[in-house]
């Protein structure tokens, strides 16, 4: 399964590249939002990690055009710590929100959770006429 993990910082990109590699994940980088939103238009990517502070576009940007193109779990990653960047990021589109410094497996753990959850019940597409909340 593929996923996309957006850093500009590239030794975290790294990071979390190799933890999800050792959990049989494929990963495809990005280090701006221009780059992730290439990757999601091209790749079958089916979860995208966007840390939230980038050049070019940064992942709140990026975050909302990616939920124009596809219906995929997104993370967000951010030294941003605040509650009220935490309540930015969620409003947007993301569906889950860590903050920085993290411990790579509870972001592994996450990802699965958010995988399990999205191809457990599908996209939002397929969900009730009541719509998802």
């Amino acid at each position: 399964m593929k996923i996309l993990v957006c850093d500009d910082d590239r030794e975290i990109a790294r990071a979390i590249e190799i933890y999800l590699n050792n959990e049989g994940f494929e990963v495809v980088k990005a280090h701006d939002g221009f780059e992730a939103l290439n990757v999601v238009k091209s790749e079958d990517v089916k979860l995208a990690i966007m840390d939230v502070m980038m050049p070019k576009l940064d992942g709140i940007q990026a975050t909302q055009m990616i939920r124009n193109e596809k219906d995929i779990p997104i993370i967000m990653l951010s030294a941003k710590s605040e509650d009220y960047d935490k309540i930015i990021g969620l409003n947007i589109g993301a569906d889950d929100y860590v903050t920085k410094p993290f411990n790579p497996m509870e972001l592994v753990a996450r990802v699965k959770s958010q995988l399990r959850r999205y191809t457990q019940f599908g996209n939002a597409n397929e969900s009730s006429e009541e719509g998802i909340y």
